[in-house]
């Protein structure tokens, strides 16, 4: 049976990865609200950004990666939508194009509360979301798509949520971008994880290629404590007790650090991402809780 059109584009979209654009967003919005800054208008439109740029990013990696051959059909993770013969690079290149120009327009509609400076928040969000994988020196090839996703999808959408509704940026809302930043770069660290034979082979020189797989369970291991020891880090900082929910997930941090020990084929890593990424969608839920009550 052919599968749909819209079907199609939903796994270009890659749903999984879409927690690391929310989360940010709920975090920065959560902080504004206990600071009694919240601004319900002002947080949809930086969902809406962060949500836009994040899928644009996704498009532009199953662009890039195929012209620069580190997707082919051999890969093992999900399938990529330009590499399967589903969407042609022509195609992927306009929705990309299309995307990112959404999210520039929507990021203008936050220059009345924000600022002008904010729209070079933007041009340089939209720019880096291409150079991940795209461009004379792609990130991701270069071993710098971890930092990326942590300054990106963690200091940079927090404070950025927090600032355009708040006025400023706050000490803690660095602190509370940190853990946001570190778990979406698991997200990132188990995908290069489980693609470090083609990621070689292609030259691609993510982090994994560069350093190991053993270095990248102790990277995996350290984002996930620290990430859960900064609850109690900035507790005492005026926060109720509710402020420590996140830390009813260590066991399941603790099992996704063993998992990827053990992991012994891709089908367990694909499992993993999957994980990965609720990990962080339910972290932000609970600190967003925590942050409000």
């Amino acid at each position: 049976m052919t599968e749909a059109r819209w079907q199609i584009w939903l796994g270009a979209v890659r749903v999984r990865t879409l927690p690391a654009a929310v989360a940010p967003v709920l975090v920065g919005s959560a902080l504004a609200w206990h600071d009694g800054r919240f601004q319900s208008i002002v947080a949809l439109l930086c969902l809406g950004f962060a949500l836009l740029i994040q899928v644009g990013t996704n498009f532009a990696n199953d662009y890039f990666d195929f012209i620069k051959g580190a997707d082919t059909a051999a890969r093992v993770g999900p399938r990529r939508a330009v590499a399967a013969g589903l969407v042609a690079p022509a195609v992927m290149r306009r929705a990309m194009a299309g995307t990112f120009a959404a999210a520039f327009l929507l990021g203008l509609g936050l220059i009345h509360w924000g600022g002008p400076w904010l729209l070079a928040i933007g041009v340089v969000s939209i720019a880096s979301g291409i150079a991940y994988t795209g461009g004379p020196w792609p990130l991701a090839y270069h071993g710098l798509g971890d930092i990326f996703v942590f300054v990106f999808f963690g200091l940079v959408a927090v404070t950025a949520t927090y600032y355009v509704q708040a006025g400023r940026v706050s000490a803690d809302a660095i602190g509370w971008a940190v853990p946001i930043g570190l778990l979406a770069a698991n997200i990132l660290l188990v995908n290069n994880y489980r693609d470090t034979a083609t990621d070689a082979a292609a030259g691609k020189r993510t982090l994994v290629v560069r350093l190991g797989r053993r270095f990248a369970r102790i990277q995996f291991g350290c984002s996930l404590a620290v990430a859960f020891l900064m609850p109690l880090a900035l507790w005492p900082r005026g926060y109720s007790a509710a402020i420590l929910l996140p830390l009813s997930l260590v066991p399941l941090a603790w099992r996704q650090a063993r998992r990827l020990r053990q992991a012994a084929n891709p089908p367990e890593l694909i499992r993993l991402l999957g994980d990965a990424g609720k990990l962080l969608a339910l972290y932000s839920l609970l600190l967003a809780v925590g942050l409000v009550y």
